[in-house]
């Protein structure tokens, strides 16, 4: 090659301007592992949408006043039934911008495959040692999403069909197509490969004790109301900062109830089960399952906490109460039962689209549908919690 000295300087300078220029432009693309990732999760709900765009701008509020500390907040919103995005809630100088990650098409969101692909998404754009998640749609406890579909063409009016009275919030839509179990939701996080520190239900009746323990391997803690919680959700301005950083259970709970107790709609209840005492109350409760038949004839004394007729899901600990005729049994599971669910509060009535405001006499925070005759229940004996305790 016949190539001058500076024809040779000339061209490393130009080789090496590109590999600069190549190198600044990259730069912010590069993905930083934080220590914690806040995932807000929200599935097609169809007349939910609005309050989930408030849930956002919620968390942002939390967000202008603290500021991120090495934490991560990403949203996966549907703004239809065909299209949803992924973004990154970015804090800078004050403010909040929403970083758009990824969007979607026809997101398959009520399948295994489909949930472990969103969470694989989400870990690659926000990697983090600890991962937690807030759920927002409508709820129905445990009930499988194949009893909703029977059920749709019945008689059976859900709590969600009612027009013209407050609004309250399966987990996902109106319909069965836009509806995921719980046993789906479990497999979908465990094939990601994850362990969340928590799973808030923003949803109507997820605090039921065969909801936490079908998901008791893939969450260390569940937070979620035991009856229908209003359209607003969760009051995330008051809360957040607590589901941040270092969460605070009890924290959370206060502010809930702070904010419902002097609501336009006076309703809440909200409870923080630990998933790591669920095998040591279901091993209590197969021993009462064992010595102990439900007296039928007590049920309308059970606390209702749904307005269903029949009732579906009864409070957990007045039903044992009632079951359990040994008072040494008795006080080893209430005392595992104090364990297992130590955070919750309620207001004095918690409120029902169906039956409107129903007094609460006794919270253990938790519910259960063992005794419920209801024709959505039949396939109760096939879950997790009823194969462990009978």
């Amino acid at each position: 090659m016949n190539m001058r000295y500076g024809e040779i300087k000339i061209l490393c300078w130009a080789v090496l301007s590109f590999f600069l220029f190549s190198c600044e432009k990259d730069e912010p693309d590069i993905v930083t592992t934080s220590r914690k990732t806040l995932f807000m999760y929200l599935p097609w709900s169809s007349n939910l949408t609005t309050n989930f765009y408030t849930n956002i701008s919620d968390m942002e509020e939390c967000i202008k006043k603290r500021g991120l500390k090495n934490e991560k907040v990403v949203v996966f919103m549907s703004s239809s039934s065909t299209e949803a995005s992924m973004f990154e809630i970015v804090y800078k100088n004050g403010k909040c911008e929403r970083k758009t990650l990824k969007s979607y098409t026809n997101p398959s969101f009520t399948t295994a495959e489909g949930i472990t692909s969103i969470l694989n998404d989400m870990k690659t754009f926000a990697p983090a040692s600890i991962y937690a998640m807030t759920i927002g749609c409508h709820g129905m406890g445990w009930l499988p999403v194949d009893r909703m579909k029977t059920m749709s063409v019945s008689s059976v009016k859900m709590h969600w069909d009612y027009e013209g009275k407050p609004l309250t919030r399966y987990f996902g839509g109106l319909t069965s197509e836009y509806q995921t179990d719980i046993s789906t939701l479990a497999k979908g996080i465990a094939d990601a490969g994850i362990k969340m520190e928590y799973i808030l239900f923003d949803n109507c009746y997820m605090s039921s004790i065969e909801v936490a323990y079908e998901l008791r391997n893939v969450t260390d803690y569940l937070i979620a109301s035991a009856s229908e919680i209003m359209a607003y959700g969760m009051p995330y301005a008051v809360i957040g900062e607590y589901l941040l950083d270092d969460s605070d259970f009890q924290a959370v709970c206060d502010g809930f109830y702070d904010f419902y107790s002097t609501y336009s709609m006076p309703y809440g209840t909200l409870a923080v089960t630990v998933c790591a005492e669920l095998e040591n109350l279901a091993m209590i409760m197969k021993k009462i399952n064992t010595k102990y038949i439900f007296d039928e004839s007590s049920e309308n004394t059970l606390q209702r906490m749904d307005g269903y007729t029949p009732i579906i899901f009864y409070d957990y600990g007045d039903y044992v109460e009632k079951l359990c005729k040994d008072p040494v049994l008795l006080e080893r599971f209430e005392q595992q039962l104090s364990r297992a669910v130590p955070y919750k509060v309620h207001t004095d009535y918690f409120y029902s689209v169906t039956k409107g405001r129903v007094p609460i006499y006794t919270f253990s925070g938790i519910t259960t549908s063992d005794p419920s005759k209801h024709s959505l229940t039949v396939s109760k004996n096939d879950t997790e919690w009823y194969r462990a305790t009978h």
